[in-house]
């Protein structure tokens, strides 16, 4: 049986090198997963007032998708030390309207992807303080910070060594056996 994963990356930019990592993460995912991107980037700000009557398109596409996944892989920069805007909003239009979580039980997973050595430390662990009150299931481990990532991955999005690859297939092996425990 075939498990739905939407993956959910943090970067709006074109060339990224976390929608690079997410797509590397997908191939070498063990069978049984599908993976559906979910795009974040065009959802306005969370704004309560706009869920009152038809909420904005964009919410409502989200919303559909998120409700359809049975589990959900972030795959995130950091920004100043912190979350992007966009997984944020993403996660406060999806708690919404009150009740109606499309969260709600799901196993997630969290890559976090930087240029720089930490990997992007601060931005995963922030996104792991909103699962918990969302009463999401993070996998704990392997936790996934990839530092130095424009040296792993090239500009065509191929992992540049085995022993990346290697990590990268432990993750989702974990992750799968997450979903299974929760599915």
């Amino acid at each position: 049986m075939s498990r739905k994963v939407a993956v959910i990356v943090g970067s709006l930019r074109e060339g990224s090198y976390n929608r690079k990592l997410a797509k590397a993460l997908t191939e070498v995912a063990p069978e049984g997963l599908e993976f559906d991107f979910v795009e974040i980037g065009d959802l306005p700000l969370y704004n309560p007032d706009l869920d009152e009557g038809t909420p904005p398109e964009p919410w409502s596409r989200f919303r559909s998708q998120m409700t359809s996944a049975e589990a959900v892989l972030f795959v995130t920069p950091e920004y100043n030390r912190g979350l992007p805007a966009a997984v944020k909003n993403a996660l406060d239009v999806g708690s919404r309207p009150y009740g109606d979580s499309i969260w709600d039980g799901k196993p997630t997973a969290v890559v976090t992807g930087s240029p720089g050595g930490p990997g992007g430390f601060g931005a995963n662990h922030q996104l792991r303080q909103s699962m918990v009150f969302l009463n999401m299931h993070p996998l704990q481990q392997p936790e996934a910070y990839i530092g130095n990532i424009m040296k792993l991955i090239s500009e065509d999005g191929e992992v540049q060594n085995e022993d990346t690859k290697k990590f990268l297939g432990t993750i989702m092996s974990a992750f799968a056996e997450l979903i299974e425990k929760h599915g």
